[in-house]
């Protein structure tokens, strides 16, 4: 029996979105296997959705937040640590969180390297977002900088290499942790 669009939510379309690529892959995920999961006609998900690349956002955005901004959250507010060793921590969880999921999730990731390749200004409110929790650590920290938000976005882009998508196939060099550390030990210099 075909659900009705009337009670198909975005949430139910994307979690079985979020299930068919992980079935078969994003190069073979269609939007009629979508409504096929649902039970619902293809028509059904462009009521919510105006294309499958919109439909992909949607997925990219909610993987984003649980996967990726969710834990970062926590960590933001981790009162154990201070300083430079919270905003560590911070980016360490970014780097360790996106080799994960290139590693472990990987129909995801692919999803989610797409939309960063497709569409730099979705990708960018994600990038904002980080460097506003990394700029928030850095003013609550007292890390001196005149300009926190600058100072949270040249950490990101200078550690850039760790965790952009563009980058995944670096990760896998047994070296990789090691040289994370050398070049946080540069930035804690000069943030000191």
């Amino acid at each position: 029996m075909e659900k009705t669009s009337d009670v198909l939510t975005k949430k139910q379309i994307l979690v079985a979105t979020e299930e068919t690529l992980r079935r078969f892959g994003i190069a073979k995920t269609s939007v009629t296997d979508v409504a096929k999961v649902l039970g619902v006609s293809h028509g059904s998900i462009y009521r919510h959705f105006n294309s499958k690349a919109e439909l992909l956002e949607g997925v990219t955005e909610k993987w984003l937040n649980e996967k990726i901004i969710a834990p970062l959250s926590k960590v933001s507010l981790d009162s154990s640590l201070t300083g430079a060793a919270l905003l560590k921590r911070y980016i360490q969880t970014l780097v360790e969180l996106k080799h994960y999921h290139a590693r472990d999730d990987e129909e995801m990731f692919q999803m989610y390297t797409r939309v960063t390749e497709q569409r730099a200004d979705f990708i960018e409110q994600h990038i904002d977002h980080i460097v506003k929790q990394l700029a928030d650590i850095i003013t609550r920290e007292s890390i001196t900088s005149d300009q926190p938000a600058q100072l949270a976005r040249t950490l990101f882009h200078a550690t850039a290499r760790f965790h952009h998508p563009a980058h995944a196939y670096e990760w896998k060099n047994p070296k990789i942790d090691q040289e994370f550390s050398d070049v946080w030990a540069l930035l804690e210099h000069g943030i000191s």
